[in-house]
């Protein structure tokens, strides 16, 4: 499947990788989570993303994983590859391992050091050069990367470079800025790319209000998302929201910094999604106090879906609410 990254849309599940307990990757909660993506509509996918603790393995594991979520979804829907590194040798090995296996593009993020916008223009101007002729995904995500993007850096980019065909939008406060980029990107001479919004799914309905494309988040409740997103695109746009306030305390649970990931990945293991909720070391692991505190946000969850006749996310996939172990 080689859909173009310029015209992405919907929602793009950030895969999360799963371990076994003893820290090897679990593949066959990889195969499971593959069909959880599929089943709950996600319309593309990004492997190795900063929650996908693509830091915390080895360039043949990334490649490992790598090769075994591309066999289960690469005729299914569009599939993006996080390859930041700071070696660009190693970032030009899982791109092109990639690529060659059936992914539609990559996504790279600037580094740690970069702190201008010369050096971060001639470290994208290197990156192409190594990444010669495939679809780029640019991230802006600075509350990790510490690299700041202005808006004209951006439009310099992607006018210079064709190559780039997405932005991924996670600068917080941003949405001004995203604005000032969608209005913008029509003005370049050049075709039209996507704009996908991130920060863990936390502003999708004012991001979405403000014109963009598509979410690319790995908030655990992917079909929540999906729907929202679909109510908001056929009009229903209170009803979109409505939805999304329902998981909200949810959505900001799981963005609480250090823990976050393991709280997503708690979450999966209770839908039967995922075997084990280990993180890799150095990793968060939740005591039980944080696990009592999960299980309330989500009966709660569940009482405020059933208040307002939303027995599930308007799901194809809710036997795993169903499931839920609380």
């Amino acid at each position: 499947m080689k859909n173009s990254l310029l015209n992405a849309q919907g929602v793009y599940a950030i895969a999360t990788t799963p371990f076994l307990d003893n820290g090897e990757i679990d593949f066959n909660s990889v195969d499971k989570l593959s069909e959880y993506y599929i089943e709950s509509g996600a319309t593309g996918i990004t492997i190795l993303g900063v929650m996908g603790e693509a830091p915390k393995m080895n360039l043949e594991e990334q490649k490992h994983l790598v090769k075994r979520y591309v066999k289960n979804l690469r005729d299914k829907i569009p599939i993006i590859i996080g390859v930041s590194n700071p070696g660009l040798d190693n970032l030009k090995s899982i791109a092109e391992e990639g690529m060659q296996l059936g992914a539609n593009g990559v996504m790279v993020a600037g580094i740690n050091g970069l702190k201008n916008d010369d050096q971060i223009e001639n470290y994208f101007d290197s990156v192409v050069g190594y990444l010669q002729g495939m679809p780029i995904c640019l991230q802006d995500y600075p509350p990790t990367t510490n690299v700041h993007f202005s808006t004209s850096l951006i439009e310099k980019i992607f006018a210079k470079h064709p190559q780039f065909e997405m932005f991924k939008h996670e600068d917080c406060p941003g949405h001004r800025k995203l604005t000032q980029l969608i209005k913008s990107r029509d003005n370049l001479e050049r075709e039209k790319y996507s704009i996908l919004v991130g920060n863990g799914g936390l502003y999708v309905p004012q991001e979405l209000f403000r014109g963009a494309d598509g979410i690319m988040t790995g908030f655990a409740f992917t079909s929540m998302l999906v729907n929202v997103y679909d109510l908001f695109q056929k009009g229903s746009r209170e009803e979109s929201e409505d939805l999304f306030d329902i998981y909200l305390p949810l959505i900001r649970h799981e963005q609480q910094f250090g823990i976050g990931l393991a709280i997503r990945k708690e979450v999966l293991k209770k839908m039967g999604v995922i075997s084990y909720s280990k993180t890799r070391s150095p990793g968060p692991k939740l005591d039980k106090d944080d696990l009592e505190e999960l299980d309330r946000l989500l009966s709660r969850l569940k009482q405020n879906l059933e208040i307002k006749n939303l027995s599930v996310p308007i799901g194809i996939w809710s036997v795993y609410y169903e499931n839920l172990a609380i």
